[in-house]
């Protein structure tokens, strides 16, 4: 399939607020407040796919709304779910049981109000774009999607829609990231010039895919791959380690970025940039099978917003953390794990793995300096999945939306990958709006994939 011409960031970015957090708490303009509920109190149908693993956060959301379908394509890991269902639920009948996900929303759809999706990376979009089609409201958790070209295709169709959307990106939930956002834009280090995040993980190897073996008894593979290319079962994939596999996974930087680079991506105002400039400093392995290891990909972002210029490091783990980190650690007594470090003209701050901690350097100056004003509205219900309910029924919009807030932070990690696969020394530039790279065209090939058919995005 041809890129469509029109699918690009222009509608956007135009239609965004200047304070992506502020459509947290407004009405979205259009926007039904209820779904099939018809008060507030009332319980939402819900319909998960995959049931366990990070799925499991799914299963146990919607035992507390109206469980409506279930989709795994393990039937020993469904069982297991059905079985702890009946156990914890006597009020209600069990959810329907699927293994595809198309038949589950064909066949349920009419009693489906929200979709909660967590499955492997690769069938995240597939299965998105399909209930947003259906007007539902959807939760993916991170990476909204397998690459750039997707998370255009979700935000798009979401508002074509005017449903409800959801990335399980937790930390964008929480207040620390609303006060780290608030901080920054009281000037509180002055202008930040550069960023160094860790990601914390090492996800990718090298070589060709491992001897072909029997599938599993009750994995039903064909469904596993879904839109992926056809291959025999082999080791290293079910259930896990399938983020290492460029057909499956989104390495280190899809797996991780959409929670550790969030803080830096919002208080920077990065999605208001309409080009940057993206190149990998360092890299190892890496094949046409698997995603390549221990990478430093560096972003430099023009002005924006009221920003200055600012260079974006990104280190797949703490091993390969620079020598800013190294001295911040011995002159402040401290270890950096998944955290970023910000750094201003007038100091430094540092954000946890998740925002889930916020702190300045030395941690003294946070008396220095002036609680900023909150002008950020808080999310509502603790988590990504909490406050997409709250949403459903009291017709906010969600702070992790996929188009003012998942796909532009989702895109601008993926575009990670176009300066991995390029290779070191290669500094691609990058137009948003246009989502193509104009400098090395031939990277382009890697904005979108093919999918096999019945499983299109």
């Amino acid at each position: 399939m041809k890129p469509n011409r029109h699918l690009n960031r222009r509608g956007f970015l135009q239609r965004a607020t200047t304070l992506a957090g502020a459509a947290a708490a407004a009405r979205h303009i259009g926007m039904p407040s209820l779904l099939a509920a018809d008060s507030p109190n009332k319980k939402l149908g819900v319909a998960v796919i995959a049931a366990d693993g990070m799925g499991g956060y799914s299963f146990d959301s919607a035992m507390r709304e109206r469980f409506v379908a279930v989709c795994d394509v393990d039937d020993n890991r469904m069982a297991a779910k059905l079985k702890m269902f009946g156990e914890k639920v006597k009020d209600q009948p069990a959810p329907r049981a699927f293994y595809d996900y198309r038949k589950m929303l064909d066949e349920c759809h009419r009693d489906i109000d929200v979709v909660l999706i967590a499955t492997p990376d690769h069938h995240h979009a597939p299965a998105a774009i399909r209930a947003i089609h259906l007007g539902k409201a959807v939760f993916c958790q991170k990476p909204m999607a397998h690459n750039i070209y997707e998370c255009y295709a979700l935000a798009k169709a979401a508002r074509e829609k005017k449903v409800l959307t959801q990335m399980g990106n937790q930390g964008h939930c929480s207040n620390n990231i609303r006060k780290a956002c608030e901080y920054i834009w009281a000037g509180a280090i002055g202008n930040v010039t550069e960023t160094h995040s860790l990601l914390g993980r090492d996800f990718g190897g090298n070589g060709s895919r491992p001897a072909s073996k029997p599938v599993p008894a009750g994995l039903h593979w064909d469904e596993w791959l879904g839109p992926a290319p056809f291959r025999d079962y082999h080791d290293g994939l079910h259930t896990f380690s399938w983020r290492s596999w460029r057909h499956f996974g989104t390495g280190t930087i899809g797996d991780m970025a959409c929670h550790n680079l969030d803080a830096m991506f919002w208080a920077l105002k990065i999605r208001e940039a309409k080009s940057f400039t993206v190149e990998c400093l360092q890299t190892k392995g890496g094949s046409d099978e698997m995603y390549p290891q221990g990478n430093i990909v560096r972003y430099e972002v023009p002005a924006r917003a009221g920003m200055v210029p600012v260079k974006v490091h990104v280190y797949d783990n703490a091993t390969l953390r620079p020598e800013i980190m190294k001295d911040a650690e011995k002159k402040y007594d401290l270890k950096f794990g998944e955290d970023t470090l910000f750094v201003g003209d007038k100091g430094l701050f540092r954000t946890g793995g998740t925002c889930g901690s916020l702190s300045f350097l030395p941690e003294e100056r946070r008396y220095e300096i002036p609680e900023p004003p909150q002008v950020i509205p808080r999310a509502q219900g603790g988590g990504p999945i909490e406050d997409l309910f709250y949403a459903c029924k009291n017709g906010t919009v969600p702070c992790s939306n996929f188009p003012d807030a998942a796909a532009p932070l989702t895109a601008f990690a993926l575009a990670g990958h176009l300066a991995q696969f390029a290779g070191v020394g290669k500094k691609l530039e990058w137009d948003v709006e246009q989502m193509k790279c104009t400098n090395l065209p031939e990277i382009n090939r890697y904005v979108r994939r093919e999918y096999r058919p019945g499983w299109e995005v």
